[in-house]
Order: C-alpha cells, then structure tokens, then sequence
C-alpha cells in the first residue's frame, strides 16, 4: 500500500524545499522528492556559488585597484583558480547540508529517487540515473526510497534545465552551460558567451574581470534585453570600458570546434559573417522546463512551451495538481519560487486572504559589475500602455558615499503615474543595487505614492540616499545634482 501525506513536493529547490516547509508549518503531513540535490539548481550550481565567485573577482578587481584607495602591496596578487571553485562549491554543500537540516528541524520526510504522478494523488518513486552533486551533503538519516506514495495534493517543483540550440549544443569541452562555467580546470584566455540575459552576463563579468578575453554575442538589441532600454546602454558601456567586446543583433550560426578552441560564425547586425575564435564558449541562451518523464501528459495536464500552466495560485488544470518555480513558467527566479511556494501551500491550507501572484512585483537582480537591479515597468513598456508618466533620475557620481567608496559610476532611475503619483517602475544600475532595489519593492506592495517616498527620511551617508533623490528629480526637486 502506498504511504499517505497530505502534500508531496516534487524536487527540493528554492521553490520546493520552502513549499515543504510551509506546509509541515501548517500542520500537513509533508514530504518532498529529490532525485539530485537537496536545494536544486540555486543552491548547488546556480544562485548562491555564482555570487561565490562573483566575490572572487570583486576582490581581485579591488586588488588591481588598490592605488585608487591609497593602498600599495609589494609583490603581485595572483588568483589560485583551484582554491576559487573550491570555496564555491565548499559553499554549495554547506547549503545543501543546510536544506536536508531543514527537512529534519520540519519533520519533513524527504524521498530519494525519480518522482512519476500516476494518478493525480499518487506517485511512483524510482531509483534515480542523476549522479549526486560532487561534494554531497550527508543526506537526512529518515530518507526513504523507491516507492509508491499517495498525497491528496501534489506540487511540481521540479525546476529547469539550460536550453539548448540545434547544432550548437554543450559538449562539456569545448561548448559549456554555466554547470562547467563554475568549475573549469584552467581559466581559458578568451571566451565567447552567446546570451547576454542574467547568466550570461554574469560569467562574462567573472571572467572579464579574472582577466579572460570576453565576447558577448546577443541577439536582440540590447544587454540584458529584459532591462529598461537607459539602464541597459549605461552597463553595456560600463561593459565596454572594462575591455569587454559586445556585439548586439547578432547570433551564432555555426560552431567550428578543433582540439582546443572553437571558432563561432556570427552574423552580424549588417548580415556579414565574422569568425570568431576562443577557446571556450558559453551558452548562455535561456532555460527549459524539467516537465518530461513526470507522467503529465496521461493525467491530461497542461503545457504550454515547455511550462506547466497554472493559474495564480499554482493550480494546474488537473485537480490536486499543482506546479510553482521554474518549471511553472517565466520569470524564472528563485525568490519567485519562493513567494509562490508560499501562495500555494497556504491556498491548500484553506487560509485566509491568500493573495495572488503579481509578478509585475517580483524584482529582477544581475550580479555582474556593475549590479543591475529592478522592478515593475520599464520606460518604455508604462508608455506602451499609455501611461502619462514622470522619469526621475539620478546619477551616481551625484552622491557622497559612491564617491567616498570609488563607485561612482551609475544610476537609480524611477517612474510614476503623473496623475496619481504611483511608482510604477524602479532601474538600478551601480554598486550594490540589488541590495537597494527592496526599498521600492516594498513601496510598491505598499502602493506607496511619491509624496510618501519624499516624506521618508534616508539616512546620510548612504547609496539608498539616491533613491529618494530620483523620486524628486522626476518631480523637479532634485536637491544634489
């Protein structure tokens, strides 16, 4: 007989594991399915030992920069690779160790193997073909196994995968996903990353800045496409200036490989082809779905481009059945797998007053150098919906404390309705935005108005100080520039 919970999850991301956590807090009999890695993608090879390397070439970069600071160091500072994805991966286990302790803290049964929904309250747990991550955590000691287990609800959490272009697909080698950009055995002297979105990005900026020969090949017209148009050109300048080469309305179209190296055509802008050789390339073209082998397509439930269709409260077409995180659809972001793992299991919990998803709300965070951080509407996309609007601006090389730091080079742009003073969208780009970038989140889930952000009092000296400064330059009261 199948053992029985009241929800099981399937896959233990940042969507997944916290989804269990919530439920086993309102008092549901919980368990959650991992085939791989406890804390998913986010945790071992995505989010948390990315910014570990990140950290890295923030302080190498600060190292070639010492003179600025009036600092001096008699010798030369050198980059230990090894010991650089050693510390990231060291990382990645201390947050997966950290995840099976939640599980336990919780009481959270945690089951190891493939996960396949028979009917819409029972799956069918198999041994799993995925090798562990390398180091792995000790897995919790109540771990169970292959097995049939019933649970009157089902979240898919199951994540995604990098996608892949026919004929320019990973070989591990030569051709890598960000899975080998984390840990490649020699630092490559140059490097073509096809993909300018948040990952790919990222690793260009990592490289670049470990002193890698980096080339960015994006197809659309800007850098970070999904970013408004002025905070985009700010960074791909910023981009530039630190040697990095940019080409934008360009894709590849061909990969050449030799034994150490490969060569890319790109067709350009103009329709002429340029070759462009490296010894590694990175792409970096977007992330699928991990919908196949999970029994869907039997129980009838709904896809749609490699996503499951659900509604704003996770429920899929198909009664007991519901998905949330990546595998649920764009954007695909951690912190909104997170938010609509707690809508979920409190929409099943029968709670009060559950509020829906709003993903104009979910603020979108790139840790290159500079930071790039936002929320809400672009420029141009409040005045495609015929907005009346007011744009404020202010720059970095206005303020006392990115002086004072060195980091004087970027911007805090925000947008209102002109009739009714709601902040509609916020764009950062600049040290340490994404840290700041919570203020206008919380102010927009607060429908708060610019009267209010000007009424607020930001301490002095800080970066947030822009903040407030970008409201009154959209109003014609800016005060420092």
């Amino acid at each position: 007989m199948a053992e029985n919970y009241d929800v099981i999850i399937i896959g233990s991301g940042p969507g997944g594991y916290i989804a269990a956590i919530r439920a086993a807090q309102l008092g549901l009999k919980t368990a959650v399915v991992e085939r791989e890695h406890l804390a998913g993608i986010c945790s071992n090879w995505g989010c948390i030992p990315t910014k570990a390397l990140l950290r890295s070439a923030e302080i190498m970069h600060y190292s070639d920069h010492l003179k600025d600071y009036g600092l001096k160091i008699d010798g030369s500072i050198k980059a230990d690779l090894k010991a650089i994805v050693d510390r990231s991966r060291g990382i990645a286990q201390r947050m997966n160790g950290g995840v099976g302790f939640l599980m336990k803290k919780n009481k959270v049964d945690v089951i190891w193997g493939e996960a396949k929904l028979t009917k819409a309250n029972e799956i069918v747990v198999s041994k799993t073909s995925k090798k562990p991550m390398e180091p792995q955590a000790p897995l919790p000691k109540n771990t169970k196994g292959e097995g049939t287990y019933a649970a009157k609800h089902i979240i898919i959490a199951t994540g995604a995968r990098p996608r892949a272009l026919p004929g320019i697909e990973p070989d591990g080698k030569l051709i890598w996903t960000y899975f080998e950009a984390m840990v490649p055995p020699e630092m490559p002297k140059s490097l073509l990353v096809m993909g300018s979105g948040a990952i790919g990005i990222e690793f260009a900026s990592f490289y670049r800045t470990m002193g890698v020969d980096v080339t960015v090949v994006e197809v659309l017209p800007a850098v970070m496409p999904v970013e408004d148009a002025e905070i985009s050109a700010f960074a791909k300048k910023q981009f530039e200036k630190q040697g990095m080469k940019i080409h934008l309305e360009a894709k590849v179209t061909k990969v050449e490989k030799s034994a150490n190296s490969i060569t890319a055509h790109v067709e350009m802008k103009d329709g002429k082809v340029e070759k462009i050789t490296a010894d590694r390339m990175i792409s970096a073209v977007g992330v699928q779905g991990n919908i196949e082998n999970l029994g869907l397509e039997a129980l009838g439930v709904k896809t749609d481009r490699g996503c499951i269709v659900i509604d704003s409260y996770g429920k899929t077409n198909v009664a007991g059945v519901y998905a949330i995180g990546d595998v649920a659809g764009p954007p695909m972001l951690a912190h909104k797998a997170e938010h609509e793992a707690i809508i979920c299991v409190e929409k099943i919990a029968g709670l009060p007053n559950v509020h829906p998803m709003d993903k104009l709300k979910i603020p979108g965070c790139t840790y290159c150098n500079p930071q790039v951080a936002s929320v809400g509407l672009t420029e141009a996309k409040a005045k495609a919906e015929g907005k009346d609007i007011r744009v404020g601006r202010f720059p970095f090389v206005a303020n006392g404390k990115a002086i004072a730091l060195g980091e004087d080079q970027g911007l805090v742009k925000t947008i209102f309705d002109k009739k009714t003073g709601q902040l509609l969208g916020a764009h950062m780009v600049g040290a340490e935005v994404t840290e700041l970038i919570q203020g206008f989140v919380v102010a927009m889930n607060l429908e708060t108005t610019e009267e209010e952000l000007m009424h607020t009092i930001f301490p002095h000296p800080t970066l947030s100080e822009m903040m407030k400064e970008s409201v009154l330059d959209a109003y014609g009261r800016a005060l420092n520039a």
